[in-house]
């Protein structure tokens, strides 16, 4: 009997040995290069956040230029479809000290453009576009002639609490911002980070109890103001888990960063999100930054960076992995739209 019993136990101990290496290397799938077709080298240029100011290099690391001081630049950053122009945020702070002695802090933001022309002889040249202070998030719309972003309604205000996001659409030379996505009165559903797919589509993040992030949503422009619980389930496709999207420009994937820390990662999700695929997950140690992921003009590489300051590119295969730019202040690299 004994050796019956060790012998059972021999051969449980030598299954789960045998079983285990697959269980702890089994990793969510990644595209395959066949369906990708040829990837060659990238083009286009990045730009990026280095100590609150802009800079912009080609796509390989060569070239860093400074193209816009303002020490307190934070966020999205976005080409314009013409590679001429910039839309970068900066931040501030509102600081309450009410007469009770109650008060307190929160960011506000606003939209800027830099021209590149300009900027070899002078990089304190810019246009603000917003100026309520809760505009962040921005995407240049492919006609170039507007802007969509995240709006916090409540930022101007000295003692709000809690933000309310909405999405909306600014012409770039001027007038008022067109509210595209959810009313002002719904605080318990808002919406940030929106990015533009084909058809009129839209990918945004949801937010819900208390400005909560819970997931992405992607919906006709349409269907967007005032959307109920129930139409986000039945006429809208819903992500849990993500952020920071972004619509390739040859419209066939989202990209996104799976949010929970022991699997974050970055991933592209079809719009209709029937299929996933890995293209990059960090080290042990290793954070990313949620910024917006951002796509090479041709659709086939995205650039990121990580929680030390560095910046990477990688192809959607999940190969060609590239450090462009070493650890340090750095933040937020996007792609321009031109090759």
């Amino acid at each position: 009997m004994r050796g019956t019993t060790l012998k059972k136990v021999i051969i449980v101990i030598l299954t789960a040995l045998f079983f285990c290496p697959v269980l702890i290397m089994a990793q969510p799938a990644k595209l395959s290069p066949a369906r990708v077709g040829q990837i060659g080298v990238p083009l286009g240029r990045i730009a990026y956040i280095r100590d609150g100011d802009v800079w912009v290099m080609e796509w390989d690391g060569r070239n860093q230029m400074k193209v816009v001081t303002a020490q307190n630049a934070d966020g999205r950053l976005s080409w314009a479809p013409d590679g001429k122009r910039i839309a970068f945020v900066r931040k501030g702070q509102v600081d309450l000290k009410g007469p009770d002695g109650l008060g307190g802090q929160h960011k506000v933001y606003d939209i800027f453009i830099a021209y590149l022309d300009s900027v070899n002889t002078n990089t304190n040249f810019w246009r603000r576009i917003t100026d309520e202070l809760g505009g962040r998030h921005p995407e240049w719309q492919l006609d170039g002639k507007r802007i969509a972003y995240t709006k916090d309604l409540n930022a101007q205000y000295a003692n709000a609490i809690l933000p309310n996001y909405q999405i909306c659409r600014m012409d770039t030379v001027g007038g008022s911002p067109d509210t595209v996505a959810y009313d002002k009165e719904l605080v318990d559903r808002l919406a940030s980070m929106p990015t533009f797919g084909p058809n009129n589509q839209c990918a945004f993040i949801l937010h819900k109890e208390g400005a909560k992030p819970v997931g992405m949503v992607v919906a006709p422009m349409n269907l967007l103001k005032n959307l109920s619980d129930l139409e986000i389930k039945t006429k809208a496709k819903y992500m849990t888990g993500v952020t920071a999207p972004a619509w390739s420009p040859d419209g066939n994937w989202i990209a996104v960063i799976q949010t929970e820390m022991a699997n974050q990662g970055i991933f592209i999700v079809k719009p209709d999100l029937t299929e996933k695929f890995l293209v990059y997950k960090p080290s042990s140690g290793q954070t990313l930054q949620t910024y917006p992921l951002s796509w090479s003009p041709d659709s086939k590489w995205l650039t990121f960076a990580i929680g030390d300051g560095s910046v990477w590119i990688i192809d959607i295969t999940g190969n060609g992995l590239r450090q462009i730019a070493p650890p340090g202040n750095n933040l937020a690299p996007a792609w321009s739209k031109t090759k």
